[in-house]
């Protein structure tokens, strides 16, 4: 048996682990004509979910049409068109009546095709004149999706990047065009919490109370739990309770982390696996990592290296400028604290998360956590 658990991309169904409210919310708001916005902290799967959506809507006979668009990589308007073109003309295949029509509307807009030279995929280009070109252009990608005969979900990953485009206002453009539409419903995915955050609940944005907000959390230890073992079951291994138990504990069943370690065990050339065997894949996962931590500390200045490293060893912070833990640390005065803190969040190296019972700071990185953790 092939190693069930997937850390990269999306395998199918058999291999998704729980998130069957999260998934039933997002099915009921899609049958519904109601956009979402999605937030979860980065590699909490929130990916994974999209895609799994993407099949519950096939298998269950949906007439709703999935179109996934990932934006992370693109830096202005122009290239938001391209892959949101691109991302079209995958849903669309060239040979379908649909595709047709499309590349029809396209040439309109002075594209030229290409292929991916990564995925082998069609890539769309355009050329523009001029901003009211590329204006034009998103206005008419999103007008042949309100055309079609069947309803339209568009899932748009790592939206705050609209927020990094130069000049544009992107935001408010997107708005303009959107609430024109009755045929496309919206799944705004993100990984910056406050970005999005901002763009969504802030009265000043264009976005404002336009969408029905869904946040992931890190899935319920029996469930994890049950799913781990089920998994190791199959592939004719033997894992005991407690050896499932530190998987979760030191991964903190935070998505990705914890179906990397899990790939980590489940290669290992044994039928039965203990705690023993799990925490040598632990350090295992940290020594392959080192360059890469490293790499941090040549980019930080001295303070904010420490000042993660003190995060790092406290695991979680709720009060990061309390006496108490400045001078345990010795990072600083409170205002020197402040903007070590800001700048570490600004660089996506640390977050914050609010939940109805406290606010608290992390390393982004859980492997880089628990690396500092263990060599200082």
């Amino acid at each position: 048996m092939d190693n069930p658990f997937v850390f990269n991309g999306y395998a199918g169904a058999e291999y998704f682990c729980d998130r069957e409210k999260e998934l039933a919310e997002l099915q009921r708001f899609a049958e519904n004509n109601v956009n979402v916005t999605l937030i979860a902290q980065r590699r909490m799967g929130k990916t994974g979910l999209i895609f799994r959506l993407m099949d519950e809507l096939a298998s269950v006979g949906s007439e709703i049409k999935p179109i996934y668009v990932d934006i992370f990589a693109t830096r202005n308007l122009a290239e938001l068109n391209r892959t949101l073109a691109t991302a079209i003309l995958k849903a669309f295949p060239e040979e379908s009546s649909v595709g047709k029509r499309f590349l029809g509307i396209l040439k309109g807009l002075r594209p030229s095709f290409g292929v991916d030279p990564l995925s082998g995929s069609p890539q769309v280009q355009f050329t523009y004149q001029n901003q009211t070109e590329k204006e034009h252009t998103l206005e008419g990608l999103l007008d042949f999706l309100e055309q079609q005969q069947q309803p339209v979900l568009l899932a748009i990953d790592e939206f705050q990047q609209v927020r990094e485009y130069d000049n544009e206002n992107v935001e408010a453009l997107l708005r303009t065009y959107i609430q024109r539409l009755h045929n496309v419903r919206f799944i705004f995915c993100g990984s910056r919490k406050h970005l999005m955050t901002d763009i969504f609940s802030n009265p000043s944005r264009p976005f404002f109370a336009s969408t029905q907000f869904l946040g992931l959390e890190t899935i319920a230890a029996e469930s994890y739990g049950n799913y781990i073992t089920k998994m190791f079951t199959a592939g004719g291994k033997e894992i005991d309770a407690e050896a499932v138990a530190q998987i979760m504990q030191w991964s903190r069943r935070h998505t990705y982390y914890t179906q990397r370690l899990c790939h980590e065990v489940y290669d290992l050339p044994v039928n039965h696996i203990g705690i023993d065997e799990v925490n040598g894949c632990c350090n295992t996962l940290l020594r392959l990592n080192e360059p890469y931590f490293l790499q941090y500390k040549q980019l930080l200045t001295a303070g904010q290296w420490n000042f993660m490293i003190a995060l790092a060893k406290e695991g979680i912070v709720e009060q990061p400028y309390a006496t108490a833990f400045l001078k345990k640390y010795d990072v600083g005065a409170t205002a020197v604290a402040r903007r070590q803190l800001q700048t570490l969040i600004d660089k996506d190296l640390v977050f914050a998360e609010t939940t109805k019972e406290k606010t608290y700071y992390a390393v982004a990185d859980l492997f880089l956590m628990r690396w500092l953790e263990k060599e200082y």
